[in-house]
């Protein structure tokens, strides 16, 4: 543990450093751009400078112009990178929104944001006026040395808008409409979620053709019970199904049974799950290093206190919710790791920790 300690007091010391590096960099950008020496030295403009004479990537540049612009408005948006209360990813996105005018209240709302989070407060802020409604499939075919080597394989590309009822576009239609495009074989990443207004986003995700015949299966299985319903009203259907399967599952379910089975040794009563479901907020509750706990709500357990196997009941007072890694740091702290590794191999080791 004094190992780790001292690893994590020097990345501490060294993140520090970068902050306030980047601080005094992007001040001084601020300068030579408001000074237009990029000029003197013959450039076309700044992005240009730091594109071509310092060498930075494209992107790397415009998040550096636009944060050195938006300095020249607002000169504490240079103190906030310099102490990373600032991310200079979410620049690009704050400087939609924040002016010399509003600064005061607006920038300390994007603290500490990921660009993600910073496209959220903008949609809030600023909200793209009449966001239109659809829902677009487009088959993605590969690239055509894999076509020539076999079938072409097509994987749709299911795009919805999602939000509110009330956001939708009176008289949209609901049926699957269809547009080829020409790109190469999809990459497995992320669904992309693009913030619109306060309660309405675009969502992008890849889909098997399988998962269409099935959305489409459920469209006319509900033909008659719900007439025109969309897409996204379909979907969000089966997700309240799965949560209220996962809820009963973890005995979450409001209308209890009035005479509960009797309990097994290290069985927690389903009225107990509900109590300390209720109190953690359904997120994890390991306490880190800093005193924050950790909020997931990734791969939750109900965790013992203080463990079943030295005496610990399953009381509320003594069950918490953890996330399944700090649920198996914690008994490697109780029982070690070469116990823990008769029953866990493989996973985190305390040893790992304290190198």
């Amino acid at each position: 543990m004094d190992t780790a300690r001292t690893l994590s007091a020097n990345l501490a010391s060294l993140l520090r450093r970068e902050h306030s590096a980047l601080g005094a960099f992007l001040v001084a950008l601020a300068d030579f751009d408001r000074r237009r020496a990029w000029m003197t030295l013959g450039h076309a403009s700044l992005f240009a400078y730091l594109h071509r004479e310092l060498r930075l990537s494209k992107a790397a540049a415009q998040y550096r112009k636009v944060a050195a612009e938006l300095i020249q408005q607002v000169p504490a948006v240079g103190e906030a990178l310099g102490e990373g209360r600032l991310c200079l990813t979410s620049i690009v996105e704050a400087a939609r929104v924040v002016t010399a005018q509003n600064w005061e209240t607006v920038l300390p709302r994007f603290f500490g944001l990921s660009r993600r989070e910073a496209m959220e407060v903008v949609a809030q802020l600023q909200p793209q006026p009449a966001p239109p409604t659809r829902t677009i499939v487009s088959p993605v075919r590969t690239a055509p040395s894999e076509v020539a080597a076999g079938p072409a394989f097509v994987l749709p590309i299911l795009s919805l808008e999602v939000g509110p009822a009330g956001n939708r576009t009176p008289g949209s239609s609901s049926e699957l409409t269809e547009r080829e495009v020409n790109t190469s074989a999809p990459t497995h990443r992320p669904a992309e979620v693009v913030p619109l207004t306060a309660d309405l986003r675009r969502f992008h995700l890849t889909v098997s053709d399988r998962f269409l015949k099935k959305l489409q299966a459920a469209k006319d299985a509900l033909a008659h019970a719900r007439p025109g319903a969309t897409e996204e009203e379909l979907l969000e259907a089966g997700l309240d199904l799965l949560l209220e399967k996962s809820a009963k599952r973890k005995g979450l379910v409001s209308k209890p049974r009035k005479t509960p089975p009797p309990a097994k040794a290290g069985h927690i009563p389903a009225h107990v799950k509900r109590a300390v479901w209720k109190r953690d907020g359904g997120r994890c509750q390991f306490r880190l290093p800093s005193g924050e706990i950790c909020g997931s709500t990734h791969q939750l357990e109900f965790d013992h206190i203080e463990p079943v196997a030295l005496g610990g009941v399953s009381t509320v007072e003594n069950v918490r919710i953890v996330c399944r890694s700090h649920n198996i740091i914690s008994a490697r702290r109780v029982f070690g790791d070469d116990w823990m590794d008769r029953y866990a191999p493989g996973k985190v080791s305390l040893r790992d920790e304290t190198g």
